[in-house]
């Protein structure tokens, strides 16, 4: 997962609170701030808040997990409802016009939760770190989203998966799925990764052989047109946790699952 452009979490709460005051509130009488309407809400409050939703526990390995009574699970739970009720309703549809229904998956944190990471490295991203961290294959997985992956495959809906990770990454991806229970399609006809040294044809408008210029939405979205054009299949749900997974088209409907630890534009 290259991060074209990383923001600490402080960047969706500008987005979420606006001009939210410092801390607790607004100036009294007796207490003078400097432009506080301007300033944006404090981020060592913002990590108690992201901490809340997620149900945030380190297990007995220390690894910090999300709770599944979280707000962050029960969120999960109304979208991976709604999505299996279209899935099922999308993919016969597709087949009576004729049509190959696929779902296209984003993978750090649609598939594979990253929250240990973000917490452990103060919501920042470091490209050593998270290289080696994507390479112990042994990140959670975001509730009820390999389930939703096979459930797709026995509807008989095509998956695929599209995501910023590297080429270099691709076993540890592989090894990872696997382990939390996405065991579908993960070979290289399904699984695209973002491989800057010798980029696929499709996407030589922003990126030929040592010279990527693609934004993360043309990236994905022109895979996404390879597999709809190329491929010939009908992408009836994309997946993602960042809206530039979901948009450029080339879907028919979009799912942004919940990631208020960073943005990726």
């Amino acid at each position: 997962m290259h991060k074209s452009l990383r923001i600490a979490a402080v960047a969706t709460a500008c987005a979420v609170a606006g001009a939210a005051l410092y801390g607790a509130g607004a100036a009294t009488a007796g207490q003078s701030t400097a432009n506080s309407t301007h300033e944006p809400y404090n981020i060592g409050l913002l990590v108690k808040d992201i901490d809340s939703y997620y149900g945030t526990t380190a297990d007995a390995n220390g690894v910090y997990q999300a709770s599944a009574d979280s707000p962050y699970a029960k969120d999960l739970a109304r979208l991976d409802a709604s999505a299996r009720k279209y899935i099922d309703q999308a993919a016969r549809t597709a087949r009576h016009k004729g049509e190959k229904p696929a779902v296209v998956f984003d993978i750090d944190d649609t598939l594979l939760l990253s929250l240990d990471y973000e917490k452990r490295n103060n919501y920042t991203y470091n490209s050593a770190t998270w290289a080696a961290y994507v390479n112990k294959a042994d990140r959670p997985a975001v509730f009820g989203s390999p389930e939703l992956v096979r459930y797709a495959e026995k509807k008989g809906v095509e998956v695929f998966y599209n995501s910023g990770l590297s080429e270099a990454q691709r076993s540890a991806a592989v090894e990872n799925l696997k382990k939390v229970g996405a065991e579908v399609n993960l070979d290289a006809d399904h699984m695209f990764l973002k491989n800057t040294a010798n980029p696929p044809s499709y996407l030589s408008g922003c990126a030929t052989p040592g010279a990527w210029t693609c934004t993360t939405v043309q990236y994905k979205s022109g895979t996404r047109r390879h597999i709809e054009k190329d491929l010939g299949y009908e992408i009836i749900a994309n997946f993602g946790d960042q809206y530039s997974d979901l948009e450029g088209g080339y879907a028919d409907r979009t799912y942004k699952l919940p990631n208020p630890t960073y943005f990726v534009g």
